[in-house]
């Protein structure tokens, strides 16, 4: 038995030391460039659409000397994009608009200028409209707040700078007309339209659309550098940003949004394929930017990613495909390389020979689990012992996830249902099945990697 027990935890115990050992190489990536005493940086990463490490280094607050925290909230800048171009998809799907659709159709402004600009060029920045809005232009006054159709003024009477289609040339001022585009097709204020079917759909409660007058628990103040000290960046209404810069959000609500993506809960995974493909221009080049993500590789792997900027913030949020991997990072002073600090996390999974993650997983076949009422759960939850004085734990989170927690380990290890009473680990070829006496009581449990098998009586 002796034998059996420490051959069938093994799997536990390896996998176990090697995300622990992940922890503290990510750990050393970010506090290399971000220390306890600054402004600093909230860092998520999830793999299978689970978060293995969210942590916050800094200070969110320097005068109060507050620290940075998971759910501390930022100023997400240009990743807002992302929202505007799949809600502009999400009315596509309900038969609202096309984005074949020319924009003079929908704002007055661009019925000549723009009669040859469709919803597609604006998406894609391949409108030829120049990038001029407020924020942008020096001596503007940033505390003032501005309606859409007073943004879209700023800017209506520029020419444009070339043919739609002809080159990709980003453009915020685009991405302004989108959001316009969708108060007009859906009735409703372009922050009422994300709120109502993006966050609250997802449950992305710490999100909001740049309410500045709004009291947003665990907001954090924004820092830039001047002569080599930290001040606190200039005060911006993020009312001039708009629906290409104003959501406000944290990691772990972002990856929220990424797994709805991945889901295809807000959109049919033909829409989402649309968003994820790159631009062709009318010469037939490929231009490595869809509607709201950027395209590049990290080695041999693609990445999907787009970055942000305010006054005082970046972020960037970067999914890579191949290894089911998902990086988020929010900062709250741009005086630091926010994208290294992600690219060099993501390396940590892409470039190593010793990926033993990636390696057992992609060596297995993909298994579905189905849901399993919480009071069926709750049965199987408790201690189970292997032999005098070993236990193994069955645990149940908040979330009704089962899960085991191995004899001295505090990583837990998760279990999918495969039937209502027998559950396979994702990682390995592992399995567990809740035994029961004839009356329905769980009185333990067998556990089986690749053929070996052990019992443990529930306690």
């Amino acid at each position: 038995m002796n034998n059996y027990f420490t051959s069938i935890l093994f799997f536990f115990i390896t996998y176990i030391g090697f995300s622990q050992s992940y922890q503290s190489k990510i750990d050393a990536v970010v506090s290399s460039t971000y220390s306890s005493k600054e402004p600093g940086i909230s860092v998520l990463v999830a793999k299978d659409r689970k978060a293995i490490y969210s942590k916050a280094f800094g200070k969110s607050n320097l005068e109060l000397n507050t620290p940075l925290e998971t759910n501390s909230v930022f100023q997400i800048g240009s990743i807002t994009k992302q929202f505007t171009a799949i809600s502009i998809l999400m009315l596509e799907e309900q038969g609202k608009l096309s984005v074949e659709d020319k924009i003079g159709k929908y704002i007055s402004e661009y019925a000549e200028i723009g009669k040859d600009i469709t919803i597609h060029h604006l998406l894609n920045h391949t409108s030829g409209i120049k990038n001029r809005t407020p924020v942008g232009d020096k001596g503007f006054i940033s505390k003032t707040n501005m309606s859409p159709t007073e943004l879209i003024a700023y800017f209506k009477d520029e020419p444009l700078e070339f043919k739609p289609g002809e080159r990709f040339k980003y453009s915020n001022a685009g991405y302004i007309l989108l959001g316009r585009i969708i108060e007009i097709v859906s009735g409703q204020p372009y922050s009422d339209f994300i709120e109502q079917n993006i966050f609250d759909k997802i449950g992305m409660k710490n999100s909001s659309c740049g309410d500045m007058k709004q009291v947003i628990p665990n907001l954090t103040k924004g820092y830039i550098i001047e002569q080599n000290d930290f001040v606190k960046s200039d005060y911006i209404n993020l009312s001039l940003a708009y629906s290409a810069g104003a959501i406000l959000s944290t990691t772990e609500d972002l990856l929220k949004w990424q797994n709805a993506l991945l889901s295809n809960t807000l959109l049919k995974a033909s829409s989402i394929k649309q968003a994820m493909t790159p631009t062709l221009l009318n010469s037939g080049k490929r231009v490595l930017y869809g509607y709201g993500f950027r395209f590049s590789k990290l080695g041999n792997s693609p990445v999907i990613a787009h970055t942000g900027s305010t006054k005082g913030f970046t972020s960037i949020a970067l999914f890579l495909p191949k290894e089911k991997l998902y990086i988020t990072a929010l900062t709250n002073c741009n005086c630091k390389n926010v994208n290294n600090v992600a690219k060099q996390v993501a390396e940590l999974f892409v470039n190593l020979p010793d990926n033993k993650i990636t390696e057992v997983e992609n060596n297995q076949p993909e298994r579905k689990s189905i849901d399993v009422p919480s009071e069926i759960l709750s049965d199987y939850t408790g201690t189970y012992e292997v032999k005098p004085n070993v236990n193994l734990t069955i645990g149940l989170d908040n979330t009704n996830q089962l899960y085991l927690l191995a004899p001295g380990q505090t990583k837990k290890v998760e279990l999918f249902a495969e039937t209502q009473n027998h559950f396979f680990v994702k990682i390995v070829d592992a399995e567990i099945t809740f035994n029961t006496n004839e009356k329905g009581k769980v009185i333990s449990l067998t556990m089986n990697q690749s053929g070996r098998k052990i019992t443990a009586k529930k306690n």
